[in-house]
């Protein structure tokens, strides 16, 4: 007898296997994908559409008073889009209606709209892609609106943007008027410039100018865009005024600015409110008065600017440390080898000022200034100071530099000078009561202190201040330890003097000083002993930048949270290490390597 054929088994081979239906219990199954046949399928579907085969449905279409038919697959339409889905498989009458007729859209739009169901392909151009949006969002046709905002963020520029973001809003489009008004507030300046930009609502202006994320140098760009916009239809719009003041962050402006502004702007001077208003800020920032006005967080990075500093001998280095990569990139040399100099930041221009050329052919106090300009990697040699200033302190008020104390060989400074960016002069102010080598400088609500230093025989624990409307220095409460080459920064209403030399040893201590209490108190210590270190804020942390411990010039980098109270230090190195670097925080400059 022919022996019986197991059922539950498949074997390859080269007979027909007949009727027979094998399982698939305990086999190993192999997958396999064809990625041509979507498209292939589509290609026959098309070819079927345009040849009138097998369609079930025509779409009439009638707009402005011309009429036109569309023969398409149900099937096809119901996938590209959740509204003809609805159309076809819910209650409505043209489910089973081999017509249906539509009015809200354009032949040629509908057209292109068809062809991309059946092909995956559309053609956009900036003339039409408003209105094939427009056509997509009314049939719920995703993808082709994703096409459509990738095309229009490539276009995007200053004199669309507006236009675009209210379109986006009017359509829905909620992740692309993100990314516009992302752009708005990354190219401000330029928008402000545009015709656009006399048109734009007064609640998307306002808006914009409270964002924390403006890119801008100064908060006057953002005032006087306000006047600007107010001035195009004063009559309409002064009841806005006061309303957009309040966006702006005018505790950021100068008093001279603000004073300016009730004297010569005739927006202002018709309007009572704002004339309160900003009457009422330059008496806050007169007074000094302790505010909270939260800084702009621009979107475009900002970096930690290092120039300078002593290993073996003054150095020219300048670079640049981009906390959004964890690196460190090379900036084009200072015109000069020097160490000992202090840096600030002012309308995105980096200063390196005063310092020492310390080389083997020998020693140089230096009164330069030179500036540095992110956009173009290239240094400009300014006025220079007065006198020569090594291992000076530099703070900014109202963006004028001061520049305080320091050494002219062996001649302590207590003198101090400022200096104006706009006219590229030098004027001395009143000296201080103490001579300060190695002075840490910062400045909380318009009030410059002084810290520490050296006198020429002792470190020091004093601190003056200085206050810019009475032309005075006078002596607050004294730091617990002596420090001279301390770094010390600002943090809303704490001053923070970080490290330094007591005149036995480096010192890895760090005090904090309220300025409303008048009272020092000890935080957290740094991990590394630091003198002569570089110091700045980033993202409202203090960053502790080289320095000498005693032994051996660092190349470490450590920070400090004042929301953990904690020092952590960052695996990425300075090269080589120095002390002596002045240090900034500024906008990304323009160049890769």
């Amino acid at each position: 007898m022919p022996r019986k054929k197991n059922s539950s088994s498949c074997e390859v081979s080269g007979k027909c296997p007949g009727q027979v239906i094998p399982t698939m219990d305990g086999d190993r199954l192999e997958k396999y994908e064809q990625k041509e046949y979507p498209n292939d399928s589509l290609a026959i579907m098309h070819e079927l559409r345009l040849n009138g085969l097998l369609c079930d449905v025509t779409i009439k279409l009638e707009y402005d008073g011309k009429k036109q038919k569309f023969h398409a697959h149900k099937l096809v339409l119901a996938a590209c889009s959740p509204y003809f889905k609805a159309m076809f498989t819910g209650g409505c009458r043209e489910r089973n209606q081999p017509e249906v007729n539509m009015s809200e859209i354009h032949p040629e739009i509908f057209t292109k709209l068809l062809d991309f169901a059946y092909t995956s392909r559309i053609s956009i151009s900036e003339k039409c892609v408003l209105y094939i949006m427009q056509g997509a969002n009314m049939l719920q046709m995703t993808h082709v609106l994703k096409i459509c905002c990738q095309f229009l963020e490539k276009k995007l520029d200053p004199t669309n943007c507006i236009g675009l973001v209210q379109y986006a809003e009017h359509l829905g489009m909620t992740c692309l008027k993100e990314k516009i008004d992302k752009y708005i507030r990354t190219h401000f300046c330029e928008v402000v410039q545009s015709e656009e930009f006399k048109d734009i609502t007064p609640c998307r202006l306002s808006t914009i100018i409270s964002s924390d994320e403006m890119n801008i140098k100064c908060e006057t760009q953002v005032y006087k865009a306000v006047v600007q916009w107010v001035s195009y239809d004063v009559e309409r719009r002064r009841d806005y005024f006061h309303m957009l003041l309040e966006g702006v962050r005018c505790h950021s402006l100068t008093p001279t600015f603000l004073d300016e502004q009730l004297k010569n702007c005739p927006t202002v001077a018709k309007n009572p409110k704002c004339i309160e208003y900003i009457s009422l800020i330059i008496k806050d920032l007169t007074l000094h008065k302790p505010v909270h006005t939260k800084p702009r967080t621009p979107i475009i990075p900002q970096v930690i600017y290092v120039a300078g500093g002593y290993l073996r001998h003054s150095l020219s280095n300048m670079e640049c440390y981009k906390a959004d990569e964890k690196r460190w990139l090379k900036l084009c040399d200072l015109p000069m080898p020097r160490s000992g100099i202090a840096s600030c930041v002012v309308r995105g221009l980096f200063y390196a000022i005063g310092g020492r050329n310390n080389s083997p052919e020998g020693n140089m106090d230096s009164a330069s200034c030179d500036r540095y300009n992110p956009m173009t990697n290239q240094w400009h040699t300014c006025s220079s100071m007065n006198a020569p200033r090594n291992r000076v302190g530099v703070e900014v008020i109202d963006h004028m530099i001061y520049a305080v104390g320091g050494s002219d060989g062996t001649d302590n400074h207590n003198t101090v000078e400022r200096y104006d960016p706009q006219k590229d002069t030098w004027t001395m102010v009143k000296c201080m009561k103490t001579k300060r080598i190695g002075v840490g400088c910062a400045v909380a609500n318009r009030i410059l202190y002084a810290v520490g230093g050296f006198d020429g025989r002792n470190r020091l624990k004093s601190v003056e201040r200085y206050v810019p409307e009475t032309d005075e220095w006078c002596f607050v409460a004294s730091m617990n330890t002596p420090r001279s080459g301390a770094g010390v920064v600002a943090i809303g209403n704490y001053i923070y003097a970080v490290g330094g030399y007591d005149g036995t040893q480096q010192l890895n201590s760090v005090e904090r000083y309220s300025v409303v209490d008048d009272t020092w108190q000890p935080i957290a210590r740094m991990r590394h002993k630091r003198s002569a270190l570089a110091v700045t804020v980033h993202e409202n942390k203090i960053f502790a930048l080289g320095g000498y411990d005693g032994s051996d010039f660092l190349s470490s980098v450590e920070y400090f949270d004042p929301d953990r109270g904690e020092w952590r230090e960052l695996t990425n190195n300075m090269s080589p290490g120095r002390s002596g670097s002045g240090a900034a925080v500024g906008f990304q400059p323009c160049v890769q390597r």
